[in-house]
């Protein structure tokens, strides 16, 4: 069974999602008990799509997130560097005009600079063999005034929840992903990530060392999840945007 290590190194780890991409949001959803699918609604209205803009959802495997965000009439790339995430995306949302499925790397985006309104990842950015290459061409792409949204597993504060959901990630998932995935190793590589991935604070100081401002976030399901948010700063003396 085909799945990557904390090394994360490109290939291993597209090669992993390439073997899971067929049954991907099913397990997605019996390993979150459904969950997930709130995540994804306050990750959409972190970004705020509004008709007429440009979205580039990273990581964005076969869709689900971009297919949210363009239902407000956005234009959304939906960037993954699985083609089999790809593959099976482009057939699921063969009918939207609104989103556009491209492979790329997240630490090489083959888009231009200030090219686009806001750029978002869910539970990818911590497969990037170098989060913070990925988060510079995020604020490379990204327009003066637009936003990036982040979200990503990460560390609750209270050891009440902790303790029982580190558990649940080392005993209770790979029992789950057995049942409900073709590749179930992958998932161990899942729980690791998620072990090794740093905490909310950490990111967001990441997410500013890359040069975005008014960098915030608050914690999903107890902090389980965090929802990162930050803006490439306006040129002196800019006004406000006026799709903000």
């Amino acid at each position: 069974m085909s799945r990557a290590d904390l090394s994360k190194q490109p290939s291993d780890v597209a090669e992993m999602f390439d073997a899971v991409s067929a049954g991907y949001d099913r397990t997605n959803a019996v390993t979150t008990a459904g969950i997930a699918a709130l995540w994804r609604v306050a990750t959409a209205r972190a970004v705020d799509p509004r008709p007429g803009q440009l979205i580039l959802d990273v990581a964005a495997g076969t869709g689900t997130s971009s297919a949210r965000l363009a239902r407000s009439g956005a234009r959304v790339i939906a960037a993954d560097f699985s083609a089999g995430m790809i593959a099976v995306g482009s057939r699921r949302h063969a009918g939207d005009p609104n989103i556009e499925f491209v492979q790329a790397d997240a630490t090489a985006l083959p888009f231009g600079d200030d090219s686009v309104d806001a750029v978002t990842i869910s539970f990818g950015l911590r497969n990037v063999v170098d989060p913070r290459a990925a988060l510079a061409e995020f604020f490379r792409v990204i327009r003066p005034g637009g936003r990036v949204v982040v979200c990503e597993f990460s560390r609750p504060p209270s050891s009440v929840i902790r303790i029982p959901y580190h558990a649940y990630l080392r005993y209770a998932m790979p029992v789950l992903a057995r049942v409900a995935s073709s590749n179930p190793a992958a998932y161990t590589y899942l729980m690791e990530s998620i072990e090794a991935w740093p905490d909310q604070r950490t990111l967001a100081r990441m997410i500013g060392d890359a040069g975005f401002e008014r960098v915030a976030y608050r914690n999903l399901t107890a902090g389980i999840v965090a929802l990162h948010r930050g803006f490439v700063p306006l040129p002196a003396g800019a006004g406000p945007r006026r799709d903000r």
